[in-house]
């Protein structure tokens, strides 16, 4: 098709801002469904999962292909709870646009400027929606404040809500009026469509929205020299010229262009889906994908077109019964089913045995896929997140995803013994769909340590073990992911000399461990001249990172860590990579042991929205865990409380602030990193020095 008439957008949100609702309507007004899907019964297309109904939040992003003006629009539905960020992180990756939805009541929100940051740091256009105007306490003049505030961008009112108070509380809106051409839309509540009409509107109305409608045209007039001139002048602006006026600032990232509405009555969902098609980029409005050669290392590039060599990113895997189902975003080439393709990371060629255009969890079967398409690929079996699939005669490595570092354990056994191999191939499974979620067999136990990103988090795939996988697992109390860090450094080396077989073995090496604060995980550097030869420094690499896993003190994974190797010895006769693995493993043990090891545990940041009533109770429960209250801002009846706190301070804590404010306070909590934890408190943890 026109790449120009494609869009690939997904939409982003804090959890309960409605973002489900926006997508299931989005579907109704394009046709594609023919009911209203409802989060609250159970009954979305896009929360497929069992899971996801029973509890009513989005936990896996769903694709989805909708019409719209002559365009097609590939669309993704992200989760909004803090615990599934890596299924936002994954989807940012790889598309063009996105739409933020914020809440008229809350305004932007903890997750919300995750998803933000997100959005930043994939250069992701976007425009925000503001949802839930129907809510007592809704002001959608202060939500576009607030997100100017929160954000730090310039953001500004597109359109305007027609509002009157509801009998019961709340308000009803009555229509959106367009600032761009003070037109207004109105939506039929019976028969769900919406029409744009010519009307007068009332005093103060039309004072507000004239106010309005000419901050937004000096706005675009600031970087459009045609809608300048036309000022001056007194002239009319074709909304064509202000749409495309409005376009280059959004693709430009200079303007965040708010909309409004009420998803749940499909209230503004036509006007945003024209917006889509008319301020969000194609794919043609993306520079060329970069990459390197994976023998070279040298920079190339992809451009969107069907003629260039094939090129695609797999950003989601889903483990189903007979195999995996393969995400993919194809930047460049086009690709058939049967074809062969390459993965430069594991040096396989792949066969595509179909590929899909998902509609949440269905599939349609497609004989080819191009450039600027999300599909799904059948039949792979050596790919993971993140690899990059290319022609064999034209190799390219596309940049990965940011890996996630869990923060919370359970340890985890079958209730039934005989169900020992089968709990493990699950774990397996989900280890493989899911690159923010770990599973460990520990050896001493016989039990497996599970690691992911919260309690919902591990929640959620114990219910996955038994609903999809046949598997009943006890589990044991949630436990901090903790982690080992070196604070001050010590040098080690190694030889190794001795007989395997009927053969001489060698290698040698010398080393130093240094603390890395800005580093995330440990790091290895070889210094100039280093005896190693060149065929075992891979070996040397990755029995450096295995002992790594396993830290001095307590067993847990060292990070902030650069280890540099200095020297060593080389006897070419008798040289080893067994001998220069075993070596490297002695020497960081020696290291290790001269240097001094800190245990540092993970750091939340956290937002509690409560009323006012229960803000002093709130304050002294987090007190009372030790927590760093940085700010407690005014939002009308509400307050906002944040700051940082340990991870093992709060569990269970969403029990607990809803006893404090009678159900009526709402948290969130995101990675603030590590900190050390004091020395004073490890016996009292039941942390005993190795």
């Amino acid at each position: 098709m026109d790449l120009s008439r494609l869009r690939n957008i997904g939409i982003a949100a804090h959890i309960d801002a409605g973002k489900t609702t926006v997508s299931e309507r989005i579907l109704f007004d394009a046709g594609v469904e023919h009911r209203f899907g409802n989060v609250d019964e159970g009954t979305t297309v896009l929360d497929w999962m069992p899971a996801e109904r029973e509890r009513g939040i989005t936990i896996t992003a769903a694709a989805t292909r909708v019409p719209w003006r002559d365009h097609a629009i590939n669309l993704i539905d992200t989760p909004g709870h803090v615990d599934f960020t890596i299924e936002v992180e994954r989807s940012m990756r790889v598309l063009d646009g996105a739409i933020l939805v914020i809440d008229a009541v809350m305004g932007v929100q903890a997750q919300s400027e995750t998803v933000w940051r997100q959005m930043q740091r994939h250069r992701v256009p976007y425009f925000a929606f503001v949802n839930k105007l129907d809510r007592p306490g809704a002001n959608y003049l202060k939500a576009v404040a607030h997100i100017e505030k929160r954000l730090h961008v310039r953001a500004i009112p597109v359109q305007y809500p027609l509002i009157k108070p509801a009998a019961g509380g709340g308000s009803v809106v009555e229509g959106i009026v367009d600032l761009l051409d003070k037109r207004t839309w109105r939506f039929d509540a019976d028969t769900k469509e919406a029409r744009l009409v010519d009307e007068a509107l009332s005093a103060d109305v039309s004072d507000e929205v004239g106010v309005l409608h000419a901050e937004l045209l000096e706005a675009l007039a600031e970087d459009d020299n045609d809608v300048l001139r036309a000022l001056v002048e007194g002239e009319t602006i074709a909304r064509d010229k202000l749409n495309a006026a409005l376009r280059a600032r959004v693709l430009g990232g200079t303007l965040v262009p708010v909309l409004c509405g009420v998803a749940l009555r499909n209230i503004g969902i036509h006007p945003l889906l024209d917006a889509v098609v008319d301020w969000l980029p194609s794919p043609l409005d993306a520079p060329p994908i970069a990459g390197t050669e994976p023998e070279s290392g040298a920079a190339c590039t992809r451009a969107p077109r069907a003629s260039e060599p094939f090129c695609a990113l797999a950003f989601k895997l889903q483990a189903l019964t007979h195999g995996d189902l393969t995400f993919a975003r194809i930047y460049s080439g086009a690709v058939q089913s049967g074809d062969h393709v390459w993965n430069p990371r594991t040096k396989h060629l792949e066969r595509i045995a179909r590929i899909l255009r998902m509609h949440a969890n269905h599939g349609e079967g497609l004989e080819t896929a191009s450039a600027g398409d999300i599909v799904a690929f059948t039949g792979l079996k050596h790919t993971a997140t993140g690899d990059t699939l290319c022609a064999r005669a034209a190799p390219i490595v596309l940049e990965s995803l940011i890996p996630l570092e869990p923060v919370l354990s359970l340890v985890i056994e079958p209730r039934d013994s005989g169900d020992r191999e089968k709990l493990a191939a699950a774990l397996a499974r989900l280890v493989h769909e899911d690159p923010s979620f770990h599973a460990k067999d520990d050896a001493d136990t016989g039990q497996w340590i599970i690691s992911g990103m919260g309690e919902l988090h591990l929640e959620v795939l114990k219910h996955r073990l038994a609903q999809e996988f046949h598997v009943e697992a006890s589990v044991g109390k949630p436990r901090v992911a903790y982690r080992e860090a070196v604070v001050r450094g010590g040098r080690g080396a190694a030889r190794v000399e001795r007989t395997v077989g009927q053969k001489d073995i060698f290698g040698a090496i010398e080393l130093e461990v240094r603390p890395d604060p800005e580093g995330a995980q440990c790091v290895i550097n070889w210094s100039d001249g280093c005896p190693i030869p060149t065929a075992f420094r891979r070996a040397v690499h990755e029995a450096l990172t295995l002992e790594a896993e396993v830290g001095p003190r307590f067993g847990f994974p060292l990070v902030q860590l650069q280890i540099q190797i200095t020297g060593g010895d080389s006897e070419p006769q008798r040289n080893s990579e067994m001998a220069f693995a075993q070596s490297a493993a002695q020497a960081l043990r020696t290291a290790l042991s001269e240097a001094e090891v800190a245990l540092l545990e993970p750091w939340m940041n956290f937002e509690i929205q409560t009323p006012g009533e229960f803000a002093s109770g709130i304050l002294a429960d987090l007190n009372a865990r030790r927590a760093e209250v940085g700010d407690v801002t005014h939002e009308g009846a509400f307050r906002t409380l944040s700051g940082t706190v340990a991870l093992s301070k709060m569990f269970g804590y969403s029990t607990a602030v809803r006893s404090l404010s009678q159900g009526r306070a709402s948290f969130s909590m995101s990675p603030s990193g590590h900190r050390a934890v004091p020395e004073a408190e490890l016996e009292a943890r039941g942390l005993v020095w190795r």
